[in-house]
């Protein structure tokens, strides 16, 4: 697994996380720039589960605070972990209901983008919607999933969670909105997902699966859900028989150029 330049905060006797001001000032204006961003472009959903978190704008929260909102809602916690985790250590979480949270936040100079989920990826990006019973339910099934998968279907199921739990939008009946954390947590992402730009097409578990993805770009296709319960249902599907036949299928050509080595 690729390394990081950046260390995650471990919390003191107490349980309590210290960042420094400078930390704390980062994290205000990633909240206040992509607060201006979601409004008619994020679900409903995530909206709600926003409000329910009711997140510090001048502080880094503390996970315990973000525990109480989701195990009230969906019996999920957050989980402190290192700046990048194995797969194993990923399913394992997940399977536990307990979502995985690096406790650091990106420096100044990666302000816009940023490769490694830090804390405010996953906090403001993903932990709204883990207050909703369908997407909590599909991201609990795709944990148990994945810790009895093989390391080879592992690489299948990671480009469902891609195009769903990351990459996700969904129609609604006020027009196509954004559920995926991966975009939400980026004012680029959010504003390109919905522009004319990237191809969109109907939620197709077995293409999902089959479709490569890069993570240093914009994404040049999305799978649009009907309904936020579709998710549900997904978890529902013998989803490892659809695995197999992905894995028989085998991959679409990439919709994006090779990654150019660098020499």
């Amino acid at each position: 697994m690729k390394g990081t330049s950046y260390t995650a905060r471990q919390p003191d006797e107490t349980g309590f996380i210290h960042y420094s001001d400078e930390e704390h000032r980062i994290w205000g204006e990633l909240l206040a720039r992509q607060l201006t961003w979601i409004p008619g472009r994020a679900c409903d959903q995530f909206l709600e589960g926003l409000e329910k978190l009711n997140l510090p704008a001048d502080r880094i929260p503390q996970l315990v605070e973000v525990d109480r909102v989701l195990e009230q809602a969906t019996g999920w916690r957050t989980a402190q972990v290192p700046a990048l985790i194995s797969f194993q250590h990923f399913f394992e979480l997940l399977a536990q209901k307990r979502f995985p949270v690096a406790t650091f936040i990106r420096r100044r100079e990666e302000f816009d983008y940023l490769q490694e989920p830090d804390i405010f990826h996953e906090i403001f990006g993903h932990c709204p919607l883990l207050t909703n019973p369908a997407f909590a339910h599909f991201t609990h099934t795709y944990g148990k999933l994945g810790l009895a998968a093989s390391p080879k279907e592992r690489v299948f199921l990671a480009r469902l969670y891609w195009f769903t739990v990351e990459f996700g939008l969904v129609n609604t009946e006020q027009g196509l909105r954004i559920y995926g954390g991966g975009i939400l947590s980026s004012p680029g992402e959010t504003r390109y997902a919905l522009s004319d730009e990237p191809e969109r097409v109907a939620m197709s578990v077995v293409d999902a699966l089959r479709t490569p993805y890069r993570i240093d770009i914009m994404q040049p296709i999305y799978y649009v859900l009907s309904n936020l319960d579709d998710l549900f249902d997904i978890a529902e599907l013998d989803l490892m028989s659809l695995v197999k036949q992905a894995q028989e299928l085998g991959l679409h050509q990439p919709k994006f150029r090779p990654k150019q080595k660098v020499s």
